[in-house]
């Protein structure tokens, strides 16, 4: 697959909510993710540990409504930018996230994503 297609059909995945099947299918085992955050989490590495800070992650959040923007192609490198209207459920705190990410292919496998916010 181009780095086009996966594009495409991550976004499409996305805009159905359907992340976690996006990664199951486009990871590459020894995927890295870099937050924009600082702290524990903030670079992850692997299929399985990614899986499992997504699942953490919407167990720990409603999301309200959300946009998925994109793709936005260059050579082996993608982005699509995530707008989320969500509340983190322990907090009860409702934010938007406004978040953009950044992925590389090869081989026909996300190899890194890394994720870019705006300011609050």
């Amino acid at each position: 697959m181009t780095t086009q297609d996966i594009a495409l059909d991550l976004v499409a995945l996305c805009r159905e909510g359907k992340f976690a099947e996006a990664g199951d299918r486009y990871w590459a085992d020894d995927v890295v993710a870099i937050e924009a955050t600082e702290g524990e989490g903030a670079r992850m590495q692997g299929k399985a540990n990614l899986a499992a800070k997504g699942a953490a992650w919407s167990a720990n959040t409603e999301v309200h409504s959300g946009a998925v923007e994109g793709p936005y192609i260059n050579g082996d490198q993608f982005l699509v930018r995530f707008t989320l209207d969500m509340t983190r459920k322990a907090a009860g705190q409702r934010l938007t996230m406004d978040e953009m990410a950044l992925y590389t292919v090869r081989d026909g496998k996300i190899v890194e994503e890394r994720f870019f916010l705006t300011p609050n």
